[in-house]
């Protein structure tokens, strides 16, 4: 009998920022400003690659020290200059898939200057995560990203 299991989710975050929303976009946009957010902070940084246009990838693959690799996939579907990224991605500990995601990331002019919306929709696979676990560091990760458009 398998042990296999699939638990299906949507999470909603919302966010705020100082900046304008071309500003906050450009920050998805580039290896090089997505790496000083995006991830856990770790020596030398992440290991990431991007390519940001519709069927574009993105790989990022951070190991942790106790020896444990996480790896994230994504294919872009939709972009839209400062209003709107649309991706889906899979998510790896080790080589064992653990998830896999759509994403639809939504920039708006605001009073603070942008407004953030992400929403992700994912199917999280044999209880290696789990939507609450993904939401809190999606949370963690988006806060990082609001320090790096605020500085």
């Amino acid at each position: 009998m398998s042990t296999r299991t699939t638990e299906h989710a949507t999470f909603v975050i919302e966010r705020s920022f100082p900046a304008d929303p071309s500003r906050v976009f450009a920050a998805w946009a580039s290896a090089e400003a997505k790496a000083k957010w995006f991830g856990p902070d770790l020596d030398g940084g992440p290991d990431l690659e991007l390519d940001f246009q519709v069927g574009g990838r993105e790989r990022f693959a951070a190991t942790t020290p106790d020896g444990t690799t996480y790896t994230y996939i994504a294919l872009y579907k939709d972009i839209v200059a400062d209003e709107r990224i649309v991706y889906t991605y899979e998510m790896y500990i080790d080589d064992e898939r653990m998830s896999v995601s759509v994403a639809t990331i939504e920039f708006a002019p605001s009073d603070q200057g942008t407004a953030l919306t992400m929403t992700e929709q994912g199917v999280f696979l044999d209880g290696q995560d789990t939507v609450a676990a993904r939401e809190h560091g999606t949370r963690e990760i988006i806060e990082k990203l609001a320090a790096t458009v605020s500085a």
